[in-house]
């Protein structure tokens, strides 16, 4: 098998919810192929490297195989080697603790207020690096 389209490989990869999503951050340039912006028809192979943004920290990962389809969660490391940097792991555990943190223990669940105001924020910090 060639290539396969960027935005159907990092859907497969579940890398993105949707497909149209994965097609959205690549017309919103963030998505790249070795270190270059591309447009969603843009074809990947073996070997490539795709960096994908999502919520504000840059993912790399390695293609080791192309794929057609959508994969099952535990299958994903025979289609990709994640290659993410340090610095982006670390900005990832830095947000993680951030939102950890405001919670006070014992409030339970998450209401769908503050769902949306995280989601509101982390939207506006994507915005903000672009």
């Amino acid at each position: 098998m060639g290539g396969v389209r960027v935005d159907k490989y990092l859907w497969g990869i579940r890398m993105y919810k949707t497909r149209s999503l994965a097609t959205k951050m690549c017309r919103q340039n963030k998505v790249k192929i070795g270190g270059e912006l591309v447009k969603p028809a843009k074809e990947v192979g073996q070997g490539d490297v795709v960096s994908a943004k999502k919520h504000g920290v840059w993912f790399s990962f390695k293609v080791l195989q192309p794929l057609s389809k959508r994969v099952g969660a535990k299958f994903v490391e025979d289609y990709a080697l994640d290659v993410t940097s340090g610095e982006e792991l670390e900005k990832l555990e830095i947000l993680r603790t951030r939102f950890k943190q405001e919670r006070a223990k014992g409030l339970g669940r998450p209401t769908k207020k503050d769902r949306r105001d995280l989601e509101d924020f982390m939207y506006y910090m994507e915005e903000g690096e672009s």
